[in-house]
């Protein structure tokens, strides 16, 4: 967890060790046919219907915490009006407890820094409406070197339970100590053994692949995906600790079909307020921590802050955009070069948020439609800026911004005018439709051939029709609302041999129908189908798989909907 304490894992950084092949390590799932090693759990120790929100002491206090700071940001949370904004978890992190255990085993606090106990502390906390989280981890030592709870998980969830303890954040120092999905699970089952709805926050820092397995099996409610986060805004870091805002998004990509009620991806807590930034720069930070549906959890000094910071962490319209669930996490929807990307997530009544971030070193304009963001085929558009609250029409879908260096702009996006007309009744190959928008990483979309305009090759099979693509690459149809399901035999063309590694997405009006594991070059094509009732537009989407786009010619073999 801790920048200043943990050693990197790996010995690679940034995209040399994309090229080379981190697949594996960065949380793959298993290959086509593979078994999943885990199954999850029925329930979690303590369900989150949505995103968490609340304040850790961490990014701000570190080990210089005390009880007084926790009871503070209880009493600002409350002041400041942040518990109606859905601010409800106040987080003590490392360096709460003494040096040494108790005789009989049980942890103690600080005797000098938290000199009135945990339980007095957690009755304060819930005194205010408010719920109390505390910090351990999964190792002989935490990573400040306090005692960790490898060893003593019944010990130290019962006494969380006894104590009153809301969330656990469990952290993975020192690494390396025993089988990282068993250190996880023996916690997890004790604290469901407490007889206490306790969250399980997994902060392995992405090691193990929680989100691909025993995150759930774990009994975890949300789990970190990254190494640590620090007040910067890009280190060039893949695989050490600290890591910038923009580090951290770009180790999003990906994961966003593994998100979802009660397994949330957590980028890590915000660092809004804590000075290193702009407040354009925080505006960022949060606006994307939003659209992806991370925990949104403070990092900062509540008592002291600037109009600004308070502007940014109160937004009500962006922090609804998290606290929406509509079928798929925002993910990266293009990138248009020169710094300049479009992230997207759709809403649960329709809409989609949009974020355009710019982040080059000067001001851009970025610019792009409806149909780019799963929702075209409209005669017009209601457009809603949610930074500066003000509302628009499109009549042609453009959505746009003048954007500052490392700025957003983020609007929430409606259809509102006459639809199209959906697709005749019969089955349609997507090659033969009209497209409302593609784009590609690398090369040309083409139509009934592969990417370098070879026959659809898949696993020696060859197919008649198609649409041979490179990652990352979209295909939007508009459906209308009348096709019944979606059918294609995807793979990595033969072209390029045992190379390639791609995942193929569907998405309908915005949220994630079906994926596929990741598939690579050489195997035989999989088969992908999903019930596309009532779904307006389709998107077919191929990402690299978190190891950079080398080789990454993808089939979308006799690809077709039946309406």
């Amino acid at each position: 967890m801790r920048s200043n304490i943990r050693r990197s894992k790996f010995s690679v950084t940034g995209s040399l060790a994309l090229a080379a092949g981190l697949t594996a390590g960065l949380g793959t799932a298993p290959a086509a046919g593979a078994a999943t090693p885990f199954a999850p759990l029925a329930t979690p120790v303590a369900p989150l219907a949505t995103p968490l929100m609340g304040w850790n002491s961490w990014n701000h206090f570190g080990c210089n915490v005390t009880q007084q700071n926790i009871k503070d940001a209880a009493d600002q949370i409350v002041a400041q009006g942040l518990d109606k904004l859905g601010y409800r978890y106040v987080n003590v992190d490392d360096c709460w407890m003494a040096r040494t255990r108790d005789a009989g085993g049980h942890l103690q606090p600080d005797p000098v820094r938290f000199k009135d106990g945990i339980r007095a502390l957690a009755d304060y906390v819930h005194s205010k409406g408010l719920k109390f989280g505390i910090y351990q981890s999964a190792g002989t030592t935490t990573c400040a070197g306090l005692p960790g709870s490898l060893g003593h998980e019944t010990t130290d969830a019962n006494d969380f339970a006894a104590w009153g303890v809301d969330l656990l954040k469990y952290d993975n120092c020192p690494d390396g100590q025993g089988s990282i999905e068993q250190r996880y699970k023996a916690m997890g089952d004790a604290l469901k053994a407490s007889g206490r709805a306790i969250v399980f926050s997994l902060c392995s820092w992405g090691q193990g692949s929680p989100w691909a397995g025993f995150g759930s099996v774990s009994g975890g409610s949300q789990w970190r995906t990254t190494y640590d986060i620090r007040d910067s805004w890009y280190d060039n870091k893949w695989t050490s600790s600290p890591m910038g805002v923009i580090d951290i998004l770009d180790q999003q990509k990906g994961l966003e079909v593994f998100s979802g009620p009660s397994k949330w991806n957590d980028m890590d807590m915000l660092e809004v307020g804590n000075g290193a930034l702009r407040d354009d720069e925080y505006r960022s930070h949060f606006s994307l921590w939003a659209l992806l549906n991370s925990p949104l959890i403070l990092g900062n000094d509540l008592t002291r802050m600037s109009d600004a910071t308070k502007a940014i962490i109160k937004n009500a319209d962006v922090i609804a955009v998290n606290q929406d669930w509509g079928g798929s996490q925002g993910r990266l929807m293009r990138d248009l070069g020169n710094g300049r990307q479009v992230w997207a997530k759709p809403m649960s009544d329709g809409s989609v948020a949009v974020v355009l971030l710019n982040r080059s070193g000067a001001a851009a304009a970025i610019t792009t439609s409806a149909a780019e963001i799963g929702l075209g085929g409209s005669s017009s558009y209601a457009l809603k800026d949610l930074w500066t609250g003000t509302s628009s029409t499109s009549a042609n879908g453009t959505i746009s911004g003048q954007v500052p260096s490392h700025g957003v702009a983020m609007y929430r996006v409606s259809r509102t005018g006459t639809n199209a007309a959906a697709l005749p009744a019969g089955t349609h190959n997507i090659a033969d439709l009209t497209w409302l928008a593609s784009s590609t990483g690398w090369g040309t979309i083409r139509r009934n051939q592969s990417a370098e305009g070879n026959a659809l090759t898949i696993g020696g099979t060859t197919y008649a029709s198609g649409v041979g693509t490179h990652s990352d690459s979209a295909v939007h149809v508009w459906l209308g609302g009348e096709c019944r399901n979606f059918t294609a035999q995807v793979g990595v063309d033969n072209e390029v041999g045992a190379n390639g590694t791609v995942r193929f997405q569907v998405y309908g009006d915005g949220k994630l129908l079906t994926h596929s594991d990741v598939m690579r070059g050489g195997q035989a094509a999989s088969t992908l189908t999903a019930s596309t009732q009532g779904v307006k537009q389709l998107e077919l989407r191929v990402t690299d798989a978190r190891d950079y786009i080398h080789f990454d010619h993808a089939d979308w073999a006799n690809a077709r909907v039946s309406c």
